[in-house]
């Protein structure tokens, strides 16, 4: 008995220790490969955003335009990970870069590979930038290994577990002495233990979730502000396509109209394109909602879906009627269609078919989108929705067309969910709440009629010489005569020192201490009857604008657009005029 109650009182001890010991083996282990999920993980989301980077600065590298590129590398820093990041010409000069405090970059580098490594307690990122073919220079992105939240976060479970494991010792040893003075029984308090141990997994495993869901709210973050700075680069470049689009159809050349027209187009259609894509997925873009029937929508696209694929897919489309009206931006509805049937071309390579059901389901309204492709493996099919997630070729697919997909989705109060059976195809279901309005009724469209001219003396300001040479053509198109500045400094300080015009037409986003919100807000208080139009393509300034009370003008817009809303400023401006009483001042000032 001797013998049982010393194995009994000193061998729990020993046990206890000898758990600790493999408790913190397996807990070395467990951060060893938690550390290189991580770096794996870290590694492929900067390997996608240098991607991005690389692909973005190929239009600036082409034509040398150092300051586009810099806006771009400045568009990086929104990740605080990045410590530094660098565009290098074809000589492995440096062109654009942005760094950290205490951190530096050569300005001519030595050449380098496509690359991702660590070393050093960072992480080096290097894609060629390439266009057409030809490598026109490197994007370099320079991170930190692991950033030191997550580095305690992660050594902070290790420690916790051993912890735990020292306090249960210190329990098991207090419970022996009880035992030995109580004569309590063992086995209550194994049970006890046990039940110690179980909900203490449980509130790990729950600790794990709530840390994961951190992270990825974190990413979304991110990727929404980088989004944005893109959108705003693009639609810049959309502006100076559009209004020029806009004066060729006005002129009587046709040799300037055939040879620039259908390519100039088809640039803003693609910019456009790419630009909807990313602000849908971040939904920092206000969506331009219509009440329409769904059906009539997507017979209106055959057309656009048989030339958007090839000729050995057949499409076919089925409308299961009655089907109520939805409420949601049309725009952004026929891109979310092309985006599922450009998904399922690209899952035939051989051919075969695209079938779109339209179909009432209660109080939804579902589009089912089925293809004939090779389907999708069921440990990726949980992913198709990520941003950036792809599993085609470089340069063949961003991974941004099933985000924008499902941010439509959830955008318009929807769902979308995805299937792939066993046997080969998926099948994409979009639905989308019905509206109690009703669909509105079909106007008789009205004659064609010319642009009217306009009369007024116009300040323009715009810090983009592009846009602001295509704009101001516009103006002049129209009737207008206009001056121009390239910040919002100028501009008041040009009227404050006595310049006076009808209109004041200004970008929002432009360098120095006044942008277009505050130059309008000073204008307001300067001179108040003076109308302030505002334009941008960046969707968190225009929103911003909207709040303000100023009237906003979207990039890009067309001639027709500008000369409607120019026109409708003068004409509130006179109305107001009309109304006001006068004064003696009046009388004098006259």
């Amino acid at each position: 008995m001797t013998w049982f109650t010393a194995i009994r009182t000193r061998g729990v001890p020993l046990v206890a220790l000898a758990c600790l010991a493999v408790l913190l083996i397996v807990g070395v282990f467990v951060s060893i490969a938690h550390d290189r999920a991580m770096k794996a993980e870290l590694a492929r989301e900067a390997g996608a955003q240098a991607d991005l980077l690389a692909s973005a600065v190929s239009g600036a590298l082409a034509f040398d335009d150092a300051d586009a590129a810099q806006d771009y590398v400045d568009a990086v820093q929104v990740n605080p990970n990045v410590l530094a990041a660098a565009i290098y010409d074809e000589e492995n000069r440096l062109v654009a870069s942005y760094v950290r405090a205490g951190e530096t970059i050569p300005s001519v580098a030595a050449p380098r590979p496509e690359t991702t490594r660590f070393g050093d307690g960072r992480l080096y990122v290097v894609r060629p930038v390439t266009q057409g073919g030809q490598t026109l220079g490197t994007a370099r992105l320079r991170l930190m290994d692991t950033p030191a939240s997550q580095r305690f976060s992660r050594y902070a479970g290790m420690l916790l577990v051993l912890a735990l494991a020292a306090l249960l010792i210190a329990v098991l040893t207090l419970t022996q002495s009880a035992l030995r003075r109580a004569n309590r029984s063992l086995s209550a308090r194994a049970a006890e233990l046990a039940e110690a141990n179980t909900r203490l997994q449980q509130e790990m495993v729950e600790r794990e979730k709530a840390e994961e869901a951190l992270r990825q709210s974190q990413k979304m973050e991110a990727i929404g502000r980088l989004t944005g700075g893109v959108a705003h680069d693009f639609n810049n470049l959309l502006m100076v396509v559009s209004s020029a689009v806009d004066l060729m159809q006005r002129s009587d050349d046709p040799g300037r109209r055939s040879a620039l027209m259908d390519g100039m187009r088809q640039a803003v259609d693609r910019g456009s394109g790419l630009t909807r894509q990313l602000l849908a997925f971040s939904r920092q873009t206000p969506l331009r909602t219509a009440v329409i029937d769904v059906g009539e929508q997507i017979e209106a696209m055959r057309i656009l879906l048989e030339r958007s694929l090839r000729e050995d897919i057949a499409v076919e489309i089925d409308v299961r009627r009655p089907l109520r009206p939805v409420e949601v931006d049309v725009g952004e509805l026929e891109l979310a269609i092309l985006n599922l049937a450009v998904n399922a071309r690209d899952a035939m390579p051989d051919g075969g078919r695209l079938s779109i059901s339209v179909r009432p389901a209660g109080e939804t309204v579902c589009i089912e989108v089925r293809d004939t492709g090779v389907g999708i493996p069921p440990d990726l099919i949980g992913r198709v929705f990520e941003p950036f997630f792809t599993t085609k070729e470089v340069g063949k697919g961003t991974g941004l067309g099933l985000s924008q997909v499902y941010g439509f989705a959830r955008s318009s109060g929807g769902s979308v969910a995805v299937e792939s059976p066993a046997g080969g195809g998926a099948m994409f279901s979009l639905c989308l709440p019905a509206s109690e309005k009703a669909l509105p009724v079909a106007a008789e469209t009205p004659a064609t009629a010319e642009t009217a001219d306009g009369v007024g003396h116009v300040l323009l300001v715009e810090d983009d010489d592009a846009v602001a040479a295509g704009v101001a053509q516009m103006l002049a198109d129209l009737g207008y005569t206009y001056e121009r500045v390239s910040t919002g400094d100028a501009a008041l300080e040009l009227v404050r020192g006595g310049g006076r015009f009808d209109l004041v037409l200004s970008d929002m986003v432009m360098p120095g201490a006044l942008n277009g919100l505050g130059l309008a807000t000073e204008l307001r208080s300067l001179q108040p009857g003076v109308p302030v139009i505002l334009t941008t393509g960046f969707s968190e300034a225009a929103a911003t604008a909207n709040k303000a009370g100023f009237r906003l003008l979207s990039k890009p817009y067309g001639l027709d657009e500008l000369a409607a809303v120019l026109a409708g400023a003068l004409t509130a401006r006179d109305h107001a005029k009309v109304r006001e009483p006068r004064t003696a001042t009046d009388d004098l000032q006259a």
